[in-house]
């Protein structure tokens, strides 16, 4: 099933589900399938916590007696794993075709020229949000995976997997379904009450993703998909939940997690107070203040600038031509507006801008709404890339249109 040439696995049957909180895929995997591609996680429990631990401020560390139990179920001579497991991937990691219900799985290679992105190996694209254990149980005690039982690849295990679900879903997804469990440290629960409750990074944003969402007078109303697919009944959705939070995380803090375990201590994080800490968190003393309403209108602004220096382009929508509304293009400008925001706000005196003050931003740019397509700005971290040194002034039109 697994190219190791291409790094990919290739496409497989999948069931949409459709469920008041968004949409998520349905399929069987083979075992071996499953635990290639959270190597990394299945391998690394009992030692260090995985962002969802992190994010909850709870240690979950893999129980051996556990695993033990499982690996002699699964020699037993009739297991069954009737319950699913529970992936989160990355959108980037993920290809559906819809016509014919097919997903496919791959790795991500990162853009070397922006600091911020990250390449997600093939062995990383998954994380568990339910059911380590079990697939901890088709290792052996060094860790390798467990060739004479996979009943030549067959062994198939159920799975539910959400794509583009930002960290703040997958919390919600991990809490909703340990808590539903008969057996669970009760502690865990206070923890997670506690935590719905606690102001957090990956909470403002989240909150903001889905404000601007939601919003009717935002530019991105109905723009951004919540769990990373379509929302049914929509046709305009272009921006990724998950892409939206990880791009205006970086605005409010460089490590999210230590902050979030701070505030849930009742302590105060240390505000941006030099001129270097504002350059590279320009929002930071906005979410400190809990000015979130702030923070949101900004980025409302922003992108009203946008809109209107391009409407045509930013009305476009479509899956083969349009780039400006999309992931790519959004996280570009989400760059750019982090490296200007400071001076900008400086300039001006104040710390909430409007359109008209941040359309100063996009006057050196001699583009016009039929430039901005996937033609000129292919899809992927290239043209991501290429649209950012275009709007940051590293490359001029001119020499763009040479390109292409």
């Amino acid at each position: 099933m697994e190219s190791n040439s291409e790094k990919y696995i290739e496409p497989f049957d999948v069931l949409e589900v459709e469920q008041k909180g968004g949409t998520f895929y349905v399929c069987s995997l083979p075992a071996k399938t499953l635990v290639d591609i959270s190597y990394s996680d299945v391998r690394r429990l009992a030692k260090e916590e995985r962002d969802i631990e992190r994010y909850l401020g709870i240690q979950r560390p893999i129980d051996p007696k556990r695993v033990q139990q499982i690996r002699e179920y699964i020699d037993s001579p009739d297991p069954y794993f009737p319950t699913g497991i529970i992936l989160a991937v990355d959108e980037r990691c993920a290809s559906f075709d819809e016509k014919a219900s097919k997903l496919a799985l791959h790795s991500y290679t990162a853009d070397e020229e922006n600091d911020d992105d990250e390449s997600i190996p093939l062995e990383k694209i998954a994380k568990i949000l339910d059911g380590q254990h079990r697939l901890a149980g088709f290792l052996d005690k060094d860790g390798n995976y467990r060739s004479e039982i996979d009943l030549d690849g067959n062994f198939e295990m159920n799975v539910s997997l959400f794509i583009g679900a930002d960290i703040s879903v997958q919390a919600h997804i991990f809490a909703k379904v340990n808590l539903a469990q008969t057996k669970v440290n009760r502690s865990l629960a206070y923890d997670l009450e506690e935590l719905a409750t606690t102001r957090s990074p990956f909470k403002t944003c989240h909150n903001v993703a889905v404000a601007l969402d939601e919003i009717e007078n935002s530019p991105l109303h109905e723009r951004i998909k919540r769990l990373g697919v379509i929302t049914p009944g929509r046709t305009s959705e272009t921006i990724t939940q998950a892409a939206f939070v990880e791009a205006l995380v970086r605005f409010i803090s460089k490590r999210p997690f230590e902050d979030r375990n701070l505030l849930l201590d009742g302590k105060k994080p240390k505000r941006a107070v030099d001129e270097k800490d504002l350059v590279a968190t320009p929002f930071r003393n906005l979410f400190l203040d809990g000015r979130d309403l702030d923070i949101a209108e900004n980025i409302i602004n922003f992108f009203v600038a946008v809109r209107d220096k391009w409407p045509a382009a930013w009305a476009d929508t479509s899956r083969n031509s349009g780039f400006l509304p999309k992931t790519n293009a959004f996280r570009a400008f989400m760059r750019y507006l982090r490296d200007s925001y400071p001076e900008l706000s400086r300039k001006n005196g104040k710390e909430i801008l409007q359109p008209e003050e941040y359309a100063g931003l996009l006057d050196h740019l001699n583009l016009n709404d039929k430039d901005l397509s996937t033609r000129v700005f292919v899809p992927g971290g290239s043209g991501e890339s290429m649209f950012y040194k275009v709007l940051s002034g590293k490359l001029e039109a001119e020499e763009l249109f040479e390109r292409s």
